[in-house]
């Protein structure tokens, strides 16, 4: 797994930052990613992939414990696209 302070370190040794820099800076590539989804549109980071909105609609559903039907609400659903790049890589 690899989590934000990883990913800060990583960017600080590469580009001769300090890791409270590089880690501000994750964090606010992450925000911006973030506060577009929250906003409805779509964002594409070329060679990586593309972070889309997706609205569902309501929708029939059933209960597991007692076989009931019931209605399962609207709801916003974020989705993650590979770009081709990242598909071709994660395959060797």
């Amino acid at each position: 797994m690899t989590t934000i302070n990883e990913i800060a370190d990583k960017i600080a040794a590469d580009h001769h930052l300090t890791k409270i820099d590089a880690r501000a800076i994750v964090e606010d590539v992450f925000a911006a990613i973030a506060a577009a989804s929250a906003s409805g549109a779509e964002t594409a980071i070329r060679g990586f992939g593309k972070f889309k909105v997706k609205q569902l609609p309501e929708r029939q559903g059933w209960n597991p414990a007692t076989g009931a039907a019931m209605k399962v609400p609207a709801t916003t659903k974020l989705t993650f696209v590979p770009a081709k790049n990242l598909k071709d890589a994660l395959k060797k």
